[in-house]
């Protein structure tokens, strides 16, 4: 998994095995679309809290799930921090959270820092 965030949008690009076993696509959105960003220290923990439906589930490990609305998504694993943001584009997914060791330089840089 990787996020590559460019002047036009924001990625998360999903290894294979992740789009299998989680149920879950790449996750492109608009950079104008896209608010509230910021690091989450412990994003298995707001994973395990959330109610996830469907995806890879290893409990204290690492997800690759969305909750029970489908309006949030994971990419997380423990001992890495999250960057969490939320998508405003109408669509269905309304939250992102993926594990990056870079969640708080691309935090930054979506706020505009």
């Amino acid at each position: 998994m990787r996020v590559v965030l460019t002047d036009e949008r924001v990625e998360v690009r999903l290894a294979l095995w992740e789009k299998v076993l989680g149920l879950l696509g790449n996750i492109v959105v608009a950079r104008a679309r896209v608010s509230d960003a910021h690091v989450v220290e412990d994003p298995v923990r707001e994973t395990m809290m959330s109610g996830i439906k469907v995806g890879l589930r290893l409990p204290w490990l690492y997800y690759v799930a969305r909750n029970l609305r489908l309006d949030h998504a994971f990419i997380v694993r423990r001992n890495v921090p999250g960057l969490a943001f939320s998508v405003n584009d109408g669509g269905r997914l309304e939250h992102v959270l993926v594990s990056t060791q870079d969640a708080a330089q691309l935090a930054r840089e979506l706020r505009g820092g």
